[in-house]
């Protein structure tokens, strides 16, 4: 392989909808990553195992094993994976389903071209800002909690469990942040690289799932705390 492709980011593309395949796929090549294509959840897999992968765009409808099963076995081998799911379904129990499945962030179809390309830029910047932020301080501990920014297990008083790179990214930029507000707007332009104007529940889905995971009373935060009007803040106290 030449040395100029060496140095590609490589893109998993796992959707049956050919004539949006190719027209994704040539649209990411032109942007200059290398992409392999799979029509089917069976395919996905074949190929993870085979290859490695800078990031993931996954669809949930697909034959053999869907965007679900295919996001939970990727976080099982590899934590720090970037998905970027892609669904035709609108409901706001879906999109948590994948969310706690393991994606990192979600698309609905139809969607802009141009947007999604902006995603997968700001998801493969954004893991490249992790692995700086975590070289210097790989585990931090607060109450009964531990989490290891490195390999994303965590453990708290009541279980062991792994956080998806993205519930991690928002955590430790809270936690960077630590007794100071942090708006929805600042997250999503920092942390997700998106515009701060956009309407979205995306972060509030992160803050409840963190709650879940950290808090000993998830309806009662004490870390995680919301201010009124304003957004939230990571305290110890």
């Amino acid at each position: 392989m030449p040395e100029a492709q060496q140095t590609k980011k490589r893109i998993l593309l796992v959707e049956d909808e050919e004539s949006l395949a190719v027209g994704l796929e040539y649209n990411l090549t032109e942007e200059g990553y290398l992409v392999d294509w799979a029509k089917d959840g069976r395919e996905a897999l074949k190929l993870f195992e085979a290859n490695q992968y800078s990031l993931i765009i996954l669809d949930i409808m697909l034959p053999y094993s869907d965007g679900f099963e295919i996001a939970a076995k990727v976080r099982e081998t590899d934590p720090q994976m970037p998905i970027l799911m892609l669904t035709a379904r609108t409901s706001a129990g879906d999109k948590v389903k994948g969310l706690e499945a393991g994606a990192d962030d979600y698309m609905t179809k139809p969607f802009h071209l141009k947007e999604l390309l902006l995603r997968v830029k700001g998801m493969l910047r954004r893991k490249e800002w992790y692995k700086d932020i975590i070289s210097t301080a790989p585990v931090y501990s607060f109450g009964n909690n531990e989490i290891n920014f490195e390999n994303l297990h965590c453990k708290s008083s009541r279980h062991k469990f792994v956080l998806t790179p993205h519930e991690a990214m928002v955590l430790k930029y809270l936690i960077d942040n630590k007794d100071r507000i942090v708006s929805r707007k600042e997250l999503l332009e920092k942390v997700w690289d998106m515009n701060p104007e956009v309407e979205t529940r995306t972060v509030d889905n992160f803050i409840v799932r963190l709650r879940k995971y950290f808090e000993p009373d998830p309806s009662n935060p004490v870390y995680i705390k919301s201010i009124r009007g304003a957004g939230y803040m990571f305290s110890e106290n």
